[in-house]
């Protein structure tokens, strides 16, 4: 039982001492937990006073501030952008591929948007870690995918340089039509050496102005981020293991101030930004109503740019998580500092405000991963394992009205991942403000336990199938999902127990299809008829928008990540391959029969009210 004048110092300071787990039941925090963490929080340095901002906000929590809802219901398709390859691609899908899987998703199949995964930018050199939902920087994105020959200055290389450029993208281009795992260091060390070759191509006075324009609405920002990649090139991407003085932003800031390593990767992310630009264009062109959503990851990782720049911010010795759930019977630990509730406060939400507005500056929507960490977050002291954190408080209306601000001044879609254990009437506080949820058909369950029925899913709210931490629906249908999670140690149940657990889940979802019309009265009778008819009955329900995962729609066995796994599972590196583990190309989407009977089978929302 927890000391009770340590839960009062808990609770005066937003710590809750007890939660309720994913079964209702209550749990004490051990005193260990609340006492590290009430020390982290009295340890965050004082407020630094050249802290970045980078944009005009007007306010981080206008009065009233509300998402614009859309008016009709749409689908769309869910990508791990990576993952997505064509013949033209570096080994790496890329912002031209997706503009070109705009293009035919929305001309011929009536899409209205894409969701893709986190493209915050990672290390500048090698190793380039996997994780989208791990990055250096929330604020600016990677240049990993860049499409070189995009870039206007490509025309105007000679020939030799050109010839370069060319012998750097063929071995590539060839490994994106083989099943091998996707390899970043070699993506990043041809895309590095080819935007070398670019960068000492002189620009038009029209692009001249035209950068300037981008370095000047950045502001300090974006100063950051390229002086942070300067010194992690040098130093190593971990600022905390920096020479003592550059580990002051403001002083490695002046540091690496007009080297030419920092206006390097200043010029890169402004030829990102066009390409991201490019890529929402092509999908309003295409006839889309809100284009491309980005994803919006729950924090950085501690050695980074975003954790370097806003140090005062940030607590150090803290990890956010989540705690275990039905699912990660072992809780999650994701690596990643989180806010100071009063820092942010005493902020006025401003830096929120701020991330939010970058993330959706060429965004027709966002969908903010684990959005319940706007009012609470899962706080796991450094040393300790993910089930011995404690709930730590931010305030909702703040937090909240910032994302609504934004995403209401960008005309943009807001969604929350309200997923896992949410806080009773988050939900509805989300959508008061405009802000969809989300449903994933897995963990839909009526009263009962069974599925629920279409016609009591929310209307506000993006429905799935699965989502990117889940396995695929060939990974349910095959039992792979609890063979892998078993070698990797991951379950807490007898292997026996679930696997039947997950083949009733399977058994059950079947004859829910079967008595909706949805597949053969004896239930599917393969992984294709199952997959097209779960995505039949998402397009009964009343949701604004169905997402329909493009790994589900060309039957994809593997996950693209199993939680609570770092090097032993290739995480964020699977292309997008079938079920015998051939790669399916872009090219190849318009001619594949299952990923054709899925989209026909969600594609009559888009003409919905």
């Amino acid at each position: 039982m927890t000391d009770p004048e340590l839960a009062r110092r808990a609770e005066a300071a937003g710590v809750a001492p007890r939660y309720l787990n994913w079964v209702g039941e209550q749990v004490d925090v051990p005193d260990a937990s609340l006492e590290a963490i009430l020390a982290a929080l009295a340890a965050a340095p004082p407020p630094a006073s050249a802290a970045p901002s980078a944009r005009p906000v007007p306010s981080a929590t206008p009065a009233g501030g509300r998402a614009p809802v859309p008016d009709r219901r749409s689908w769309g398709l869910t990508v791990q952008l990576y993952s997505v390859r064509s013949r033209q691609s570096w080994g790496h899908g890329d912002l031209h591929d997706l503009a070109d899987l705009a293009r035919w998703s929305g001309r011929d199949l009536r899409a209205g948007f894409i969701l893709v995964n986190p493209l915050h930018a990672a290390e500048p050199r090698p190793p380039v870690s996997p994780s989208p939902y791990l990055p250096m920087t929330r604020h600016y994105s990677s240049p990993l995918y860049l499409r070189i020959e995009d870039i206007p200055e490509y025309a105007a290389l000679p020939p030799g340089p050109r010839a370069g450029i060319e012998a750097l993208a063929a071995p590539l281009r060839a490994a994106s039509t083989r099943p091998d795992l996707i390899d970043r260091d070699a993506v990043w060390a041809a895309k590095r050496a080819a935007l070398t070759l670019l960068r000492q191509v002189p620009l038009t006075p029209g692009r001249q102005a035209a950068l300037d324009a981008y370095r000047a609405g950045q502001g300090v920002e974006l100063e950051c981020w390229a002086a942070w990649c300067a010194l992690a090139e040098e130093h190593g991407p971990d600022w905390r293991h920096w020479p003592e003085p550059l580990r002051d932003a403001a002083a490695g800031r002046a540091a690496a101030a007009g080297t030419e390593a920092a206006e390097f990767h200043a010029w890169v992310q402004w030829l990102v930004d066009e390409q991201l630009a490019a890529a929402q264009d092509a999908a309003r062109a295409a006839g889309m109503a809100t284009g491309i959503i980005h994803d919006l990851a729950v924090g950085v990782h501690p050695g980074g740019a975003d954790a370097w720049a806003h140090q005062d911010l940030l607590v150090q010795g803290i990890s956010v998580g989540a705690p275990p759930d039905s699912f990660n019977q072992l809780g999650q630990n994701w690596s990643q500092p989180p806010w100071h509730p009063q820092r942010l406060a005493d902020a006025g939400y401003r830096p929120l405000a701020e991330l939010f507005a970058a993330a959706l500056g060429q965004a027709g929507g966002l969908r903010v991963d684990h959005v319940m960490g706007l009012a609470r977050l899962w706080w796991v002291p450094e040393g300790m394992t993910a089930d011995r954190g404690a709930y730590v408080r931010y305030d909702r209306a703040a937090a909240v009205g910032a994302l609504a601000g934004r995403a209401a001044a960008a005309g943009a879609v807001a969604i929350g991942e309200d997923l896992g254990t949410v806080e009773e009437g988050l939900s509805a506080y989300l959508t008061e403000h405009g802000i969809l949820g989300t449903e994933v058909l897995w963990f839909a369950a009526a009263p009962d336990g069974g599925p629920l029925p279409p016609g009591d899913w929310r209307r506000r709210c993006m429905a799935t199938v699965g989502t990117h931490d889940v396995p695929t629906v060939a990974g349910f249908w095959t039992g792979d999902q609890v063979t892998v999670r078993a070698g990797l140690g991951l379950l807490t149940r007898p292997q026996e127990e679930e696997r039947d657990r997950s083949a009733a889940t399977v058994s059950s979802w079947s004859a829910a299809l079967a008595a909706a019309g949805l597949v053969p009265p004896g239930g599917p009778r393969s992984v294709a008829e199952f997959t097209v008819g779960l995505y039949g009955y998402l397009a009964r329900t009343p949701a604004l928008l169905v997402g329909v995962s493009l790994a589900d729609a060309v039957g994809d066995t593997r996950s693209q990540n199993i939680p609570g796994t770092v090097d032993e599972y290739p995480n964020w590196r699977v292309p997008l391959c079938d079920h015998e583990g051939v790669p399916v190309l872009l090219e190849d989407l318009p001619g594949h029969p299952l990923v054709m009977a899925v989209t026909r089978a969600v594609s009559g929302v888009g003409a919905a009210d």
